[in-house]
């Protein structure tokens, strides 16, 4: 895994074998933060990261200086490879949780600026994410949802939809 820009620009960190998880690929998460760049103060912007799965992109959040990431995931092989690579880069500013994501948005009460959520694409409940975050308004006003998902799923009639980018087999749908 690498991350691409910001204080921990160019790092390397190995993902073990065992993980099974479905990283964003370094070139859908370089275009991706292509975009986010023209409208995110990455100082002044708190995030959550849902499915973190290997903590690509929460890390990527925390180079970039966000000064508050909590990523949430449910495998424990996963959280603790999170775990690893947060102490191996010393960042602090990254709070993992090792929680079901459906049950972790039912209890949280904080608002972030960015909210990105990358699960599974066989996910069986995928479609009812952005009713979660909205339902919940976990959302600062101004802030951005940002569901990964592939090409089988399509969220441009939900009221809350903005834009969708496409970079090979993978889709983000953006929500404000």
């Amino acid at each position: 895994m690498r991350i691409i820009s910001g204080k921990y620009k160019s790092r390397r960190i190995p993902v073990p074998a065992n993980l099974k998880a479905r990283p964003t690929t370094d070139f859908a998460r370089e275009s991706l933060f292509n975009v986010l760049n023209n409208r995110v103060d990455w100082e002044e912007t708190t995030a959550l990261d849902l499915f973190s799965g290997t903590g690509s992109v929460a890390l990527e959040f925390v180079s970039r200086g966000c000064p508050f990431v909590v990523n949430v995931e449910t495998n424990q092989n996963h959280y603790n490879f999170i775990c690893k690579a947060q102490e191996l880069l010393g960042a602090k500013e990254l709070f993992p949780v090792k929680a079901d994501v459906f049950k972790y948005l039912q209890s949280v009460k904080q608002k972030f600026d960015l909210i990105f959520a990358d699960p599974p694409y066989d996910l069986q409940s995928i479609d009812t994410i952005p009713d979660l975050i909205f339902k919940k308004e976990l959302l600062k006003p101004e802030g951005v949802f940002i569901l990964e998902h592939s090409r089988k799923q399509n969220f441009s009639a939900h009221p809350h939809f903005v834009s969708e980018r496409k970079y090979g087999n993978v889709h983000f749908s953006f929500f404000e």
